[in-house]
């Protein structure tokens, strides 16, 4: 998978480079990218932004800096993203869609927004990862790289993607580890018994109990006779 970031703020993203996503990268799995729109701007003083046409707070980015930057990295294969809060919502069937592209190119927005007709003429998905706004497009971003990176072939064990939260529709179940006794609360007994199925059906069962705490709206997205509470 070929990411690459088109954004004011280049740095931010030397974070990625840590933990899974960061191993990902080193093993070739994953290539990153980040373009800095400031490289492509005509002013001497690396302007990218204008006053809005029509008034208004803020300024906007400008389309043309924009358009050049994605030409730099543009491909056939390429889906474009711009993370907006007007986006639909990320969720797990769309982290798993993406993780199969080729090539995600993923627009940071700043300021008031970035010139509509550019929008228009390059974005192929506008997403956003909550109801909120932020700063930047910069942190949405990692979000959907880190989430994405997940389902693609080689970063995880296929088992450590199997069972987690979303997966299945439902939260996942309880972990614990040593020691098998902590502050008095001792692991639950079916986990040392060795009996894989009866395990597995105790797992099954607390997913259940969680997600109907926790999110039950998850469990009416699932569906009655799929769940058994």
């Amino acid at each position: 998978m070929k990411f690459d970031v088109l954004t004011l703020f280049p740095e931010m993203f030397e974070i990625m480079k840590q933990s899974i996503f960061g191993k990902a990268i080193e093993k070739g799995i994953i290539t990153l990218q980040t373009v800095n729109i400031r490289d492509f701007s005509k002013n001497k003083h690396k302007k990218v932004d204008d006053t809005p046409y029509g008034g208004g707070a803020g300024m906007v980015m400008m389309p043309d800096v924009v358009y050049d930057a994605y030409q730099s990295v543009a491909s056939k294969d390429a889906k474009v993203i711009y993370m907006s809060p007007q986006g639909k919502p990320l969720n797990q069937k769309k982290v798993e869609e993406l993780a199969k592209q080729k090539h995600l190119i993923i627009l940071c927005g700043h300021y008031e927004g970035i010139d509509q007709r550019v929008l228009d003429k390059i974005v192929d998905e506008e997403i956003s990862i909550g109801d909120y706004v932020l700063t930047g497009g910069e942190i949405p971003a990692m979000v959907l790289m880190d989430s994405v990176s997940r389902y693609i072939e080689g970063v995880l064990k296929q088992d450590s993607v199997k069972e987690e939260s979303f997966s299945n529709g439902l939260l996942e179940y309880p972990q614990y580890t040593r020691p098998e006794i902590f502050q008095g609360e001792k692991v639950p007994e079916i986990l040392l018994t060795g009996h894989h199925r009866n395990i597995e059906k105790w797992r099954q069962e607390q997913a259940i109990k969680i997600t109907k705490q926790k999110r039950p709206d998850l469990l009416k997205q699932k569906g009655n006779n799929e769940v058994q509470i």
